[in-house]
């Protein structure tokens, strides 16, 4: 199952549940092997697996609640940081830019969020993402135009309200 690790990427910044991304891809492939005849050789795989997990996802009980999820980190099991020649302090920036940066992201409407999660973290072409969204390129590369100008928006804000 090639498309796994990234099905399932997409569907943890979805749902921002491990346990629910996980019912969201173990659902997304029951409906793709059970809707396997529908799939139309020489098109794009990819795109169409895209579209059942997004599909999937709003059709949830997770996707369809307007109220947004705060991620609890898994403290018993933390990730070990690899050895690296930073210092603590360049380390506590990264971390607090990548935080900011998710922060952000987690505000954004679902819509915006999936447009930037399939184009920068999943590197879809504009064509790709219509084909998964069924939306024209246009529309995607609008809604990409004001996801990203939202997140500035938002980091911008926090800058501020962390200098003050």
């Amino acid at each position: 199952m090639p498309l796994l690790p990234r099905l399932y990427n997409l569907a943890q910044w979805l749902t921002r549940d491990r346990a629910e991304a996980e019912d969201l891809v173990q659902e997304t492939y029951l409906k793709a092997l059970r809707g396997f005849a529908s799939f139309q050789p020489g098109t794009n795989i990819r795109a169409w697996m895209y579209k059942i997990l997004r599909n999937t996802f709003l059709t949830s009980r997770t996707g369809l609640k307007t109220s947004m999820t705060v991620s609890l980190d898994d403290e018993e099991n933390p990730v070990a940081e690899p050895a690296s020649a930073q210092t603590p302090e360049s380390l506590l920036l990264a971390r607090a830019d990548q935080q900011a940066i998710e922060n952000a992201l987690d505000q954004l409407p679902v819509k915006f969020r999936e447009i930037i999660l399939l184009c920068d973290i999943e590197e879809m072409s504009y064509r790709e993402i219509a084909d998964a969204l069924a939306v024209p390129v246009g529309t995607v590369m609008s809604r990409l135009s004001r996801a990203r100008r939202a997140m500035r928006d938002i980091l911008a804000v926090q800058i501020e309200g962390g200098s003050r």
